[in-house]
């Protein structure tokens, strides 16, 4: 009985499917672009001539794409010297099938539809592929493929086709990259302040930067008092604070200035997070906040400026000691779900690896931890702010400026960072070495800690893409803000 059941199971289930596709739909785009190459246009955008199913017709898009791109017309006539002569469709010849294809063609009208057709079957596809792949490496997992390690592969995969429609990351040709490069340059010219990349809020850090720059790793590094959670707090705050939203073509939105900030808060929780960004935009202290020493009118500016707030995209994960693989999917998450243009991490030492080899050797740890929030960034395309401490050998030199060499574990920081910056404040340590009130080297470190008092110092001592140097910051202490100097030329006239 069971084998009877086993044969007719067989019988009913076909031995051979095939891949979802539309050849009718591809033979009526192609036809309208031939006919009308304004067509073409109405698809460009999102159709890629890998999206075809048909090899033929992969090569007449291409074709086609490139000629009306240089502004010449894409017709039968035109094509067919750039396709395979005695290539046969049947019974006719290439020749024959295009003026088919444009003798049938449907109106422009009906193009995007039929693109998108296309473009959804071509999705189908790659799912298949995907799919296909996933179950065939369940079946026969190498030794050193762990479950976690193919959730995260298929989970990458997967979210890059959701993204971009495609998952093979292969080879990109030089013209699209000019092209990505050009529109890059044209947007810095169109957005305020003339940035390429997201602006921080901060003046003169914007203008050394650029901007934070998209699939860059920028490492912000100090030793502890420095202010290094509270500058990227400050900046993640700018940044949601000044998002716009704009529309695109596909529906989806994309921001026009500003971005939706993730960050990874590993050291505090996101109450606390939050007590400082109240304590910054209203200028109470977090410490009267958190003892209740406030007043009447105080909780009123505190209730007013929560209410605003609450508007601003910025989404806060308080997991203390999450993985890369973690962090890698819940930002992958984010993105999918409320967009998402700027990761923060507070600080790279609290996170793990995920590799047995790296939890034996924390240098190794560190190192696979960089390495993957740089992979993050790039996959993201999105700049990635990440924390980090500074060691110890700082404290024994004279002058207490931090150099490269000071980074913790500091091989792979510095190696993967694209842009590294420090945060210094000469007023910290002079406090620390106040001498005797009323003798001569009192006078001196009064003179000093004037002239330190609500200074700070981001060093850009490493920038893959632009100048190093240092930039000069304000800093208060009691709200934990920084914030831009004044400008010479803004300055009152002094009179010698």
């Amino acid at each position: 009985m069971a084998d009877a059941v086993r044969k007719l199971s067989a019988a009913e289930t076909p031995l051979y499917r095939e891949a979802p596709n539309n050849i009718e739909a591809e033979q009526a785009l192609l036809g309208a672009i031939l006919v009308n190459n304004d067509a073409f246009y109405r698809v460009s955008d999102f159709l890629k001539p890998s999206h075809f199913y048909e090899p033929l017709h992969r090569k007449i898009f291409e074709v086609a794409g490139e000629l009306i791109r240089m502004g010449k017309t894409a017709n039968p006539v035109t094509i067919k010297t750039f396709l395979p002569a005695d290539e046969k469709i049947g019974e006719m010849t290439v020749a024959q099938y295009l003026a088919r294809l444009a003798a049938e063609a449907v109106t422009v009208i009906n193009a995007a539809d039929y693109g998108r057709a296309i473009y959804d079957l071509a999705i189908r596809r790659a799912l298949i592929t995907v799919g296909e792949d996933m179950v065939n490496i369940a079946y026969d997992a190498p030794v050193d493929m762990s479950p976690a390690d193919q959730i995260e592969d298929a989970e990458r995969r997967l979210f890059e086709l959701a993204e971009t429609g495609r998952y093979d990351g292969g080879f990109e040709s030089f013209s699209d990259a000019i092209k990505t490069a050009v529109d890059m340059a044209n947007a810095a010219f169109m957005r305020d302040g003339h940035l390429s990349g997201i602006a921080t809020g901060l003046r003169d850090l914007d203008r050394r930067m650029g901007g934070l720059q998209p699939s860059d790793l920028i490492v912000l590094a100090g030793r502890p008092g420095m202010g290094k959670t509270s500058l990227a707090t400050n900046i993640a705050f700018n940044i949601a604070e000044a998002y716009k939203p704009a529309q695109q073509a596909d529906g989806s939105f994309k921001a026009a200035n500003g971005g939706v900030v993730g960050f990874f808060s590993l050291e505090m929780s996101s109450e606390q997070l939050a007590t400082r960004i109240i304590s910054e935009q209203t200028e109470i202290p977090s410490s009267k906040i958190r003892r209740g020493e406030i007043s009447e009118m105080d909780f009123e500016k505190l209730v007013a400026c929560s209410q605003t707030m609450q508007k601003i995209p910025l989404f806060i994960d308080q997991t203390g000691g999450i993985s890369i693989a973690q962090l890698a999917a819940r930002a992958r998450r984010l993105k999918r779900q409320r967009g998402l243009d700027v990761i923060v991490i507070d600080y790279i030492q609290l996170m793990t690896g995920t590799s047995a080899r790296a939890a034996q050797n924390r240098v190794q740890e560190i190192t696979e931890i960089t390495t993957g929030l740089k992979a993050l960034a790039k996959e993201l395309g999105v700049p990635i702010i990440a924390l980090s401490q500074l060691s110890r050998q700082v404290e024994s030199r004279d002058d207490k400026r931090p150099q490269l060499s000071d980074l913790r574990e500091s091989g792979s920081i510095e190696q993967d960072a694209d842009v590294v910056l420090f945060v210094y404040r000469e007023e910290y340590y002079l406090k620390n070495r106040e001498p005797k009130p009323g003798t001569e080297e009192y006078i001196k470190w009064e003179m000093e800690m004037n002239e330190a008092r609500g200074k700070a110092e981001v060093i850009v001592a490493k920038q893959r893409h632009g100048p190093t140097g240092t930039v000069q910051l304000g800093f208060q202490g009691e709200f934990t803000r920084f914030f831009d100097l004044a400008e010479d030329s803004h300055l009152p006239e002094r009179f010698e």
